[in-house]
């Protein structure tokens, strides 16, 4: 959930640590385990990072602090531990807020439950990296899908493909009367609104008679006091919500911490959509979103000075 004035926003620092592994001829790979214990493989030809500009990034976001910043987003919804003792108010039930915005991310950006895979380092930018269903997928599921050429299934940074993970935010303010609309700055206005994000992390597969991403993100209500705006068809099958108090997430916030705060609620288990009904999404001409591909990444956060008590 990226606040979109900070869209691909790199600091100077973070440009002068990339150091691409190479885009020649060689294909080799060699392997590294992050800090988390995940196992990543970098491939020359993928321009894949090395974990040390990921950890400079880390490090960067660490020696910015100054005590007064909030908890931060995303983390290992299975870790409850967190140092990070700044005062934040707990935003109410999504129920009793407006829906304001519905975008998405590839790969999962928390990690947990059943999304612990990790998807390698990435670019440095947020793409090729997060988290993907740890669990097995049928040949049937994974086969390619016949796509219409759209942004979602053809953009460089991040192809929707059969078999990827991919985690949706629900987002929510406490502002009545909110408009729908594309970015998390449809969800800031007004004097400092509370945000919720309810969380679902799904697998696209090729399967006709997976859950439909239309009806999944299904929008009831006009916004109004008594009448908000709502995701009504978010699955309730996929586990006891994990509840924390973090922030917005994106690459953008790699090297700084993000200033906006937000309730997570993040599901543990994934759901299986039908990879055709998430183009048809992304082309709907009702879609008030405005989505037509996949956000970027923010790493993991793994300093406990920016992570919540989950209780």
């Amino acid at each position: 959930m990226k606040y979109n004035t900070k869209t691909s926003l790199m600091s100077l620092a973070v440009i002068s640590l990339l150091a691409f592994t190479g885009c020649g001829s060689d294909s080799n790979t060699a392997a590294l385990v992050d800090k988390d214990g995940s196992y990543a493989v970098l491939d020359n030809d993928s321009h894949t990072v090395s974990y040390s500009v990921i950890a400079g990034q880390r490090a960067t976001l660490a020696n910015s602090l100054d005590g007064s910043e909030g908890a931060q987003a995303p983390r290992d919804i299975d870790s409850k531990t967190g140092a990070n003792s700044k005062v934040t108010v707990t935003a109410p039930a999504y129920t009793e807020m407006n829906l304001c915005d519905i975008h998405f991310h590839i790969s999962a950006e928390h990690k947990g439950g059943e999304f612990t895979t990790n998807a390698g380092n990435g670019d440095g930018h947020g793409y090729g990296t997060g988290y993907k269903y740890s669990g097995t997928l049928t040949d049937e599921e994974t086969a390619t899908y016949a796509h219409d050429g759209s942004e979602l299934f053809t953009n460089s940074h991040n192809p929707l493909e059969a078999g990827d993970t991919f985690e949706v935010h629900y987002v929510y303010t406490s502002n009545a009367g909110q408009s729908l609309g594309h970015s998390l700055g449809t969800c800031l206005i007004g004097e400092d609104p509370l945000l919720r994000v309810e969380t679902q992390v799904y697998v696209a597969v090729n399967d006709s008679t997976a859950l439909d991403f239309n009806n999944l993100n299904n929008v009831t209500g006009t916004g109004a006091e008594g009448d908000l705006y709502q995701a009504a068809n978010i699955p309730n099958n996929t586990g006891t919500a994990v509840t924390y108090e973090g922030s917005t997430t994106g690459a953008g916030y790699n090297e700084e911490v993000s200033p906006y705060q937000v309730t997570w609620n993040v599901r543990p288990k994934i759901a299986k959509v039908n990879i055709a009904t998430v183009g048809e999404w992304c082309l709907n001409a009702n879609n008030e979103f405005e989505e037509d591909h996949a956000h970027d990444v923010r790493n993991l956060v793994l300093n406990p000075d920016l992570l919540s008590v989950i209780k």
